[in-house]
């Protein structure tokens, strides 16, 4: 199951994949876990800005059913985007301060106390 969003000017790719096991080796279950893999985009772009991530509960457990890995993953990519690519944007707007034309020299038009 693959899911595609937009947030904030970016697209949010969230697959679910199933039977994931994080143990040396893999064993049969009626009760498969699921894990998100998470791809972030500029909008319009193809090419990814971080490599896929591959997401699961806290302490490296799978998700118990492929809705709760969608919406941990998504949640996790709206995060991303808000405190990594939020600031990147920010960055790009701010203007940096011009040094004044005019320069004071120490102790120059100043009274001893001030110099």
């Amino acid at each position: 199951m693959t899911r595609t969003y937009e947030y904030n000017g970016f697209t949010l790719q969230v697959a679910v994949e199933s039977d994931f096991c994080n143990g040396p080796t893999k064993r049969a279950s009626a009760h498969p876990g699921y894990v998100a893999v998470v791809r972030i985009f500029e909008a319009g772009s193809v090419v990814p800005r971080l490599s896929q991530l591959r997401l699961g509960e806290v302490g490296g457990h799978a998700f118990d059913s492929e809705a709760a890995a969608l919406n941990g993953g998504y949640v996790a990519a709206c995060t991303i985007v808000d405190d990594l690519f939020d600031q990147d944007m920010a960055d790009a707007f701010v203007v940096p301060l011009r040094p004044s034309p005019v320069t004071l020299r120490r102790g120059a038009g100043l009274s001893p106390r001030d110099a």
